[in-house]
C-alpha cells in the first residue's frame, strides 16, 4: 500500500504577518509545519502500524508513506519535521515560478505529482493555517477523479479488499462513508494526537530522501502557476489598526443607559 500525505510549511501562528506585493510575506517570519497536517501524517502512520503491527513504515512492512509538499527551499524544514515523525520519503516541488500560486494552481501541481506516483491513498489536513480555505482536498479529488472522503474523524483501512471507510464529522452528526482505492481523505484535528518526533526519528530523518522537482520535471509550464495565473489577486492590504482604549463607565445611577447608548453607537442593538 502506497500512501501520500500532502503537507505545507506555513508562517507560525504567533508571528506578526504582513502583505508584500499582494502576497503574504513569508520570508520575514518564522515558518513551521502546518499544525493541521500533522494529524494527517499521524493518521498515515497509524494506518501502516495497524496493517503491519510488528513493523514500522518502510521497514519491510510493504507499505510506504511519501510526503508531498510545494513551496520554497526552506520548506524542507517542515518536511524534515514530518519525516522525523516516521514518514519514509518526500517529494518537494520547488520552483521560482510557483510564487503567488492560488489554490487552483496548487491543486494542479500536487495532483500531477500524485497521479505520477501510483498511490493508493492520499491524506490531507482539513486546511492550512495561513489561508484557511479548506478546498485543496476536494480540488485534488476532482482533478484525480478519485473518491473523496473529507472531514474524517476516524479512518479504517482494509488493504486486502483495497477499501477505506471513515466516520465523517458534520454539523448534523456523523456520516459513515467508504470507498475503494485510490481515494483521498482529509482528517480533522480530533482524529488523533500527533506524536512527538523521537531522537531516533530526528536522526533518521536526516538520512531520508527528499526528491526535489522543478515544474519541468512534472511536465507543467510556469504559465499555469504563480501570480500571473492566479484567478484572484490582492489589490490592497492595510495593517490591522491598533487596539484602542476601552470605554469605562462609572455607574452613578445611569450606567445602564450609558451602556445602551454605547451598544447603539456600535450597532450591536
Amino acid at each position: 500500500m502506497k500512501i501520500a500525505v500532502c503537507i505545507k510549511q506555513v508562517p507560525d501562528s504567533w508571528a506578526e504577518k504582513k502583505m508584500l506585493g499582494g502576497v503574504l510575506d513569508r520570508a520575514s517570519v518564522d515558518a513551521v509545519l502546518n499544525d493541521l497536517d500533522e494529524y494527517a501524517v499521524e493518521e498515515a502512520l497509524r494506518i501502516v502500524e495497524a496493517s503491519s503491527p510488528t513493523k514500522e513504515a518502510g521497514e519491510g512492512s510493504g507499505h510506504t508513506i511519501t510526503l508531498i509538499s510545494m513551496g520554497p527551499e526552506r520548506a524542507t524544514e517542515a518536511i524534515r519535521k514530518a519525516l522525523s515523525m516516521g514518514a519514509d520519503e518526500a517529494i518537494h516541488i520547488s520552483d521560482e515560478a510557483l510564487a503567488g500560486s492560488d489554490a487552483l494552481a496548487t491543486s494542479l501541481v500536487l495532483s500531477k505529482v500524485i497521479a505520477d506516483g501510483g498511490f493508493d491513498l492520499v491524506l490531507c489536513g482539513t486546511e492550512s493555517t495561513d489561508a484557511r480555505m479548506s478546498v485543496i482536498p476536494a480540488m485534488l479529488a476532482q482533478r484525480l477523479g478519485w473518491a473523496q472522503l473529507t472531514f474524517a474523524g476516524s479512518v479504517k483501512v482494509d488493504p486486502g479488499d483495497s477499501k477505506v471507510s471513515i466516520a465523517r464529522s458534520t454539523e448534523f452528526g456523523i456520516e459513515n462513508m467508504e470507498a475503494s482505492f485510490p481515494a483521498l481523505i482529509s482528517v480533522i484535528e480530533k482524529i488523533n494526537e500527533p506524536r512527538y518526533p523521537s531522537f531516533k526519528g530526528i536522526m533518521a530523518a536526516k538520512k531520508k530522501t527528499i526528491t526535489t522537482k522543478l515544474l519541468s520535471d512534472i511536465g507543467l509550464s510556469g504559465d499555469l502557476v504563480g501570480n500571473k495565473a492566479a484567478w484572484s489577486t490582492v489589490k490592497d492590504a492595510l495593517p490591522r489598526p491598533a487596539r484602542t482604549t476601552g470605554v469605562k463607565v462609572e455607574d452613578g445611577g445611569n450606567g445602564g443607559g450609558e451602556l445602551v447608548d454605547f451598544l447603539l453607537e456600535k450597532r450591536v442593538i
